[in-house]
């Protein structure tokens, strides 16, 4: 039921998108900000053994709880189940609400609102981005929670089920609402940012494999495919060594290789400059990046789920 599981919630995603209420995730923040507040106090050592504190607390119950559940209700309920989880885990269409409602004011020049909607998406001030700096912040964007938010959801549920779905997708929340090298955050926030690196690792390569694939079939030169193929995978090795994100280096890297753009460069996180290593190869980037990244997530699934169906009915 792994192919069926995953066409169902990518197909209810697609159409009705994320819940309007009683989103888990929303749930889970609010949670989790209470939590925060409560026990992001004392030294530093004290808030790091906090944070380890409220992983656990937010994290585990509900992993465990499914599995308790595995004991008593019958396989059509838990094959429900499975859907649900994995529909309100998976993000394609919000990713693509988000990329292309920055995409289309940016190609119709309204700048002021295309700045609007990337601060939804990139943690640093918008409001004086210019064109090219938007549309390198929301291809990142795009191509990094591509793989937080899509492809690494469809993956682990192949690999270890709703748990480690559960697992990853919120362990990724408290990562991307603690895991800022701040003062508020630095100590508290650790652990989390520690577990979403652990816990995203495999997923990443695997995505960087899928952009491999992809890259074989992108033109009619087979040479030349191989040949992009294997620049995606030395670029997101070699690239990803001196990028702050392992996980987001080799998506990133990867990505932007298989779109011929180069991203990273300077900008500028809460008031500090931060020079990022170069990402990929090729032109400068622009908004048409930011509608080819979405398209390159959606290859990836596309390619995840054709494995999944051989995999299962095939072999």
């Amino acid at each position: 039921m792994l192919f069926i599981t995953l066409i169902m919630a990518l197909t209810i995603d697609h159409y009705i998108g994320e819940p309007n209420r009683f989103h888990p995730l929303v749930i889970f923040g609010n949670l989790a900000q209470k939590l925060e507040k409560r026990l992001n106090k004392g030294s530093d050592k004290q808030r790091f053994w906090s944070g380890i504190l409220a992983w656990l607390v937010l994290v585990l119950p509900v992993p465990l709880t499914y599995c308790l559940l595995m004991l008593f209700l019958p396989t059509y309920l838990m094959v429900l189940i499975n859907i649900y989880i994995v529909y309100w885990a998976v993000a394609l269409n919000s990713l693509n609400l988000h990329g292309m409602q920055i995409y289309t004011p940016l190609m119709n020049g309204d700048l002021t609102t295309a700045q609007h909607f990337c601060s939804y998406i990139v943690s640093r001030d918008t409001s004086q981005l210019d064109q090219q700096d938007i549309s390198r912040a929301t291809t990142e964007s795009m191509l990094e929670n591509g793989h937080d938010g899509v492809t690494a959801t469809l993956i682990y549920f192949v690999l270890g089920g709703a748990p480690l779905v559960i697992v990853h997708r919120l362990s990724n929340t408290l990562d991307a609402m603690w895991g800022y090298r701040t003062q508020q955050f630095n100590y508290f926030g650790k652990f989390s940012a520690r577990m979403d690196d652990i816990l995203g690792f495999v997923s990443a390569k695997i995505t960087t494999l899928l952009f491999a694939v992809i890259a074989l079939m992108k033109t009619s030169n087979i040479i030349k495919n191989i040949s992009l193929s294997k620049q995606v995978m030395v670029n997101a090795y070699c690239q990803s060594l001196s990028y702050k994100s392992h996980n987001g280096g080799w998506v990133m890297a990867s990505g932007a290789t298989l779109l011929n753009v180069c991203l990273g460069g300077s900008a500028v996180y809460f008031g500090k400059i931060v020079h990022s290593p170069l990402l990929g190869q090729g032109e400068t980037v622009n908004s048409k990046h930011i509608k080819a990244s979405l398209s390159l997530v959606k290859q990836a699934v596309l390619a995840w789920l054709v494995i999944v169906f051989i995999y299962e009915y095939c072999l």
